[in-house]
């Protein structure tokens, strides 16, 4: 059940002027501490239940929950660990090989084994609705050795392919229900998760039980998952300080000193790769010329946008990749310090003297409209003057990055991926989705981004990736602004809840007695 607010409830609440630990706790606070329920605030309505087809970061929570993916990766360094695969090697430089866990199933019961692995992959890097071919760009041939064998033959060597198997690319589908759902799968997914699909109401919840038969035994702690949509932030975290929900995640720096008054929720943060940036499609006026794009990312005042928007908390951005991350470019610190007297002499040499108007898709929801006027009135400071449209995330990204590329620019956030080239091929390559123009016409870059692909020497790979930022920046292909951390609120009953560098909750092994 969703939780209504009025607006003078929500400054109340925001202004500290009610003790938050006074609210009402509601019937949710007597369960066991294993099994149960777990209700989680999510903000966005999934985009799409195919992990090939989505849109939005934001559906990553729900994906995992609901498929297991070939690979796993650590929390806290990201580096690739077994999954449905056992074990995984590159028995060549062109070669990619794993092996399965014996007797895995899908949620429909039929037999996740190396023909369903290579039907999913397949599937992935073919059918003209992927949004994740480029994380499978590189491979030519998929070969089955057996049940539990899997050979995929690569055009070039791919260091990335571990880790793009721990996202979208390695979430497993049911060939089955794929096959006779085809489009309907998008809200009718069979997978092999950790918990098995329910039904999902609209803008409302999205409802989950316990699966049988998965591969990591006692992982699921809870016997159903409820993923409640709440969009407006304070209004889930309030659900979670009233006892309705358990567990809250992505909340604004802003939200934190109402976490840190609320006597029954604890704080859970953490660094991430997730940034705020606009971003550009960069194939037509004005964000063709890169003088108009470095104008841009010199016009901002990042240290005012951190202050004024996440209390100091965030930091500083001028690449994808954070101070946290092993590929992390210390040199790029202040690519784009503050210079709007540089912004002004770009903008004239492009022939905008008097400034100019730049149609943007923003986010509807209360604080990316705070986060939105910062750089609204930061800009046209300069004579850029930002004409936004707002509409809900998954909208948003549908309009900027679907069929209509309506837009020129998009104020948003980029969730991260797990593998450095992942996040640059999906943003900047000629056949990267989240590039709306879909071309890459900057010297050097797209041989800089198979070079940081083809590299699989660790060292050797991390000057590559340097290479590949420091192009990007120059390049200035999508402005980035602020790294965001980890802040989630969870009732005091949730147990064994860990953060991870990617930023988006594993509910694996958490339990709630609440």
């Amino acid at each position: 059940m969703k939780t209504a607010i009025s607006r003078r409830e929500l400054m109340t609440l925001i202004g500290g002027g009610v003790a938050l630990s006074a609210l009402p706790t509601g019937a949710a606070w007597a369960q066991s501490a294993s099994g149960g329920t777990l209700r989680i605030s999510t903000r966005a309505n999934p985009s799409s239940l195919d992990p090939m087809t989505g849109l939005a970061g934001d559906d990553t929570p729900v994906l995992w929950a609901l498929y297991a993916t070939l690979l796993d990766f650590d929390y806290e360094t990201l580096q690739p660990k077994a999954g449905l695969a056992e074990s995984w090697e590159y028995p060549d430089e062109r070669t990619f090989a794993l092996k399965l866990r014996p007797n895995l199933t899908f949620h429909d019961g039929t037999p996740l084994n190396a023909e369903a692995v290579k039907f999913n992959i397949d599937r992935s890097r073919s059918d003209a609705r992927s949004t994740i071919r480029t994380d499978l760009g590189s491979v030519e041939e998929v070969e089955v050795k057996g049940e539990d064998q899997v050979i995929l033959k690569l055009k070039q060597p791919d260091a990335l392919l571990p880790l793009a198997l721990t996202s979208r690319a390695g979430m497993m589908v049911s060939p089955k229900a794929a096959e006779e759902l085809k489009e309907k799968l998008v809200r009718n997914p069979v997978g092999a998760g950790p918990w098995s699909f329910v039904s999902w109401a609209d803008n409302d919840k999205i409802v989950m039980k316990r699966a049988e038969g998965f591969w990591r035994e006692g992982a699921q702690k809870v016997d159903a998952l409820e993923f409640v949509i709440i969009p407006e932030l304070n209004t889930g975290l309030r659900s979670v300080v009233a006892g309705q929900n358990h567990f809250v995640y992505r909340l604004s720096p802003q939200q934190k000193p109402i976490i840190d008054r609320a006597r029954n929720v604890k704080l859970v943060n953490g660094p991430t790769l997730y940034f705020h940036l606009i971003y550009f499609n960069c194939s037509r006026p004005p964000f063709n010329d890169v003088r108009i794009r470095r104008a841009v990312c010199y016009a901002i005042d990042r240290d005012a946008f951190n202050k004024g928007s996440m209390l100091g908390l965030g930091e500083f951005a001028n690449s994808a990749i954070p101070k946290a991350h092993w590929a992390y470019d210390a040199s790029l610190e202040n690519f784009f310090a503050y210079d709007p007297e540089k912004s002004k002499a770009l903008l004239a040499e492009a022939g905008h003297a008097d400034g100019i108007d730049i149609p943007t898709i923003g986010w509807n929801d209360q604080y990316s409209q705070q986060r939105q006027e910062i750089l609204l009135e930061q800009l046209a400071k300069v004579g850029i003057r930002l004409k936004i449209s707002r509409h809900s995330i998954t909208d948003a990204s549908t309009l900027y990055l679907g069929p209509e590329k309506r837009g020129e620019a998009m104020i948003s956030a980029w969730t991260g991926r797990p593998d450095p080239s992942m996040t640059y091929n999906l943003l900047t390559s000629a056949k990267g989705f989240f590039n709306p123009g879909q071309l890459q016409d900057y010297p050097g870059l797209s041989e800089a981004l198979v070079a940081a692909q083809t590299t699989l020497d660790r060292e050797k790979r991390k000057e590559a990736l340097f290479n590949v930022q420091r192009l990007v920046a120059e390049a200035a292909w999508f402005c980035p602004i602020a790294f965001e951390p980890e802040i989630d609120g969870a009732a005091e009953g949730v147990e064994n809840y860990r953060p991870n560098l990617l930023g988006w909750p594993k509910f694996e092994d958490v339990t709630v007695a609440v």
